[in-house]
């Protein structure tokens, strides 16, 4: 069997397992998805007026289709601490170990977990959408091109935070403290764009905002979905996802190919 062909046997292996781990234990996916939907409840129905008298809107429509892209990038950055805590348990509970003296592709262990997990975020991703619909989000302006793009821009937005999420769970001690590291996944969202624009922030902490990955993401596909405008903010994005991509990557498999304390 040639070396491509066993590593898509072994990756296909991995992923599965990865796929019934996720079935039989859906708890950590469920609660870590009630976050942004809880987050698009409360700001819709709670904030929505007020908010959207604050970005220039007329009424709470105006402003779930303002909040709606961030949100579904939050969901991404949620689901994904569910990998850290996944790889973490694999790590600490010595299958990893196993898996090192088996006769199988090295790399297909950690494929496996981030070809799962990005199914897994996907799928949150839709589920979150389709809420928003029932809630009245609408996208009537963009093509089929737009929609398309704006699958692919989630899709490597998944794709990197999973690897970043990888390495958060193989370099930490226990599940506790993945969870806790992978946190920031979720809080950069709520110091982004995604609620209010970063012009209507206080000055100093407008950088904050402005230079980090999720707010070029969610300027991107606010852009596909709802026409306005992208500028820079594509390149910024892709940018980052590469970025984040390769530097997951190679951290994971650094951390995967350590000797064993």
């Amino acid at each position: 069997m040639s070396t491509l062909a066993l590593a898509v046997r072994d990756s296909t292996t991995m992923l599965r397992r990865n796929l019934l781990h996720a079935r039989r234990y859906p708890s950590m996916t469920l609660n870590l998805l009630l976050t942004p939907v809880m987050l698009l409840l409360l700001f819709v129905y709670i904030f929505g007026d007020a908010m959207s008298a604050g970005i220039g809107g007329g009424d709470r429509s105006d402003y779930i289709a303002y909040i709606v892209p961030g949100l579904l990038l939050m969901t991404i950055g949620s689901t994904t601490i569910g990998t850290a805590v996944s790889v973490s348990n694999d790590m600490t509970e010595g299958i990893i170990a196993r898996f090192r003296t088996m006769a199988i592709h090295r790399g297909s262990v950690l494929v496996g977990h981030v070809i799962g997990s990005v199914l897994q975020a996907v799928v949150s991703v839709v589920l979150v959408g389709a809420i928003a619909l029932a809630m009245g989000f609408r996208s009537t302006d963009a093509s089929a091109l737009e929609w398309l793009a704006a699958f692919g821009l989630v899709a490597f937005f998944t794709l990197a935070l999973t690897w970043i999420a990888v390495g958060m769970g193989m370099g930490s001690p226990n599940a506790e403290a993945a969870s806790n590291s992978a946190m920031p996944l979720i809080l950069l969202p709520l110091i982004s764009s995604a609620f209010v624009p970063t012009d209507a922030m206080p000055g100093w902490f407008q950088p904050i905002a402005e230079y980090q990955p999720f707010t070029p993401a969610i300027e991107t596909l606010r852009g596909l979905l709802l026409g306005t405008e992208i500028g820079h903010n594509w390149w910024l994005a892709l940018a980052w996802c590469l970025g984040l991509t390769v530097l997951g990557y190679r951290w994971s498999q650094a951390q995967f190919n350590r000797d064993p304390k």
